[in-house]
């Protein structure tokens, strides 16, 4: 028996469990033992020389890891494509984000503002800049503690308006998703998974990471609220 560690943030972690429960089927000497955890903690804990196999991150966080020998160079490989989506409190009145100009009313009449510490949150953030409205909200933004989603916040009353990758709104309970980012704002953040620099499994890592960028896998993303890379 192989057995295969791997940490991802929680962008992923639903739907690696689906995306392991296929490998495995089809490679039954293999297990994959997966953690989940905050994305930011989760590149800490690779730097640090902890013990994993395989890591799944997003890229731009992979690219990190490899410029520092903490991942394998070359091993990348992308597998999910995940888009922001915009969510309420369930009852809450959807409003209108069919444009940039309506998704930036949204906001500025939002009682409150929720984000990730993800790179969805690192991209809205850059957006408001871009806008010139951060010092304006900045006193309304919550951010989620690495871990929680912001679908939490939102459903609990703590946040009147949340963004978070779809992939970690679907299935919250409590909130309504609204939809997805509109054109020219759009936040697609791509996922990949790489052989860590500590796995002595780098063949079966690779032969994993293939499978699971090949077509018998682009429903099960699909599912998830993601697409192919």
């Amino acid at each position: 028996m192989t057995t295969i560690r791997l940490i991802s943030s929680m962008a992923t972690k639903a739907l690696l469990a689906d995306l392991v429960a296929l490998y495995t089927a089809q490679a039954p000497d293999v297990q994959v033992l997966v953690e989940s955890v905050g994305g930011v903690a989760a590149a800490q804990r690779v730097q640090a020389g902890e013990a994993f196999d395989c890591v799944m991150l997003a890229s731009d966080a992979i690219d990190k890891l490899v410029a520092s020998d903490h991942v394998q160079a070359g091993s990348r490989v992308d597998l999910v494509q995940s888009s922001v989506a915009v969510a309420v409190p369930a009852g809450a009145p959807a409003p209108d984000i069919s444009s940039e100009a309506a998704l930036k009313a949204a906001i500025l009449s939002a009682r409150t503002l929720g984000y990730s510490t993800g790179p969805s949150g690192v991209q809205l953030a850059k957006q408001f800049e871009v806008w010139g409205i951060a010092d304006q909200i900045k006193d309304r933004m919550v951010q989620a503690q690495p871990g929680v989603p912001v679908g939490q916040l939102i459903a609990q009353g703590e946040v009147a308006l949340g963004f978070q990758q779809l992939s970690e709104m679907l299935g919250v309970p409590g909130i309504t998703i609204v939809g997805g980012l509109p054109p020219g704002v759009e936040i697609i953040t791509t996922f990949s998974g790489s052989v860590a620099a500590t796995s002595l499994q780098a063949q079966a890592v690779q032969a994993m990471l293939a499978f699971w960028a090949s077509a018998a896998c682009a429903d099960t993303k699909v599912r998830h609220g993601m697409v192919a890379a």
